[in-house]
């Protein structure tokens, strides 16, 4: 029965989490799957990263917050694993929820808002707290979604990228929390 145990397809996936050298990803983060996390890319203590349904490739310079889920749910109608893409320069804010297959770069998903599996993130967007966008669409560049009834208005310029958070959260995190290892860099 032991034997069996560790053969098991679940055993498999933890060990496909590759984090790319100058990421800080906390141990205490649940990761689960074939998940790719690209430098300068910060995941908070309780932060939920699950590919179950396909990879998930998370660019640089992202912000992942405590109780963030992101999720690449198991689709029965797809016949092959849909990867996940996530740009550059998101912030999830935290307890948010997204299963979106396509995130741009630039973008904010602001506490406690969800962004379903069928609605696509271009760059730029800010989807509210407590806004939940799960419609099969892609929502324009610089697009905000906000209040009790999700409106919709586009701004003028992309959110700024938060460098100085991820600089700080990157110095202060490793004092106080066990880090996961990250890859070698390649030498030629």
């Amino acid at each position: 029965m032991a034997a069996q145990k560790s053969h098991s397809p679940m055993r498999k996936r933890h060990s496909q989490v590759k984090v790319m050298p100058g990421a800080v990803v906390c141990t205490e983060a649940e990761l689960k799957g074939d998940i790719t996390i690209g430098s300068r890319t910060v995941v908070h203590p309780k932060a939920r990263i699950i590919a179950e349904g396909g990879p998930i490739v998370i660019g640089e310079s992202n912000l992942i917050e405590e109780q963030v889920l992101i999720i690449n749910r198991a689709d029965k109608t797809a016949p092959e694993p849909v990867t996940m893409e996530i740009g550059v320069n998101n912030v999830f804010e935290v307890g948010c929820n997204c299963e979106s297959l396509r995130i741009g770069d630039n973008n904010v998903i602001e506490a406690k808002a969800r962004v379903g599996r069928q609605t696509e993130l271009s760059s730029g967007c800010v989807i509210g707290s407590f806004c939940e966008v799960s419609s099969k669409e892609v929502i324009p560049d610089n697009t905000v979604v906000y209040g009790k009834k999700c409106v919709r208005r586009v701004q003028g310029e992309r959110p700024q990228p938060q460098t100085l958070q991820l600089d700080f959260l990157m110095k202060i995190l490793p004092n106080y929390h066990h880090l996961r290892k990250q890859m070698k860099p390649q030498t030629k």
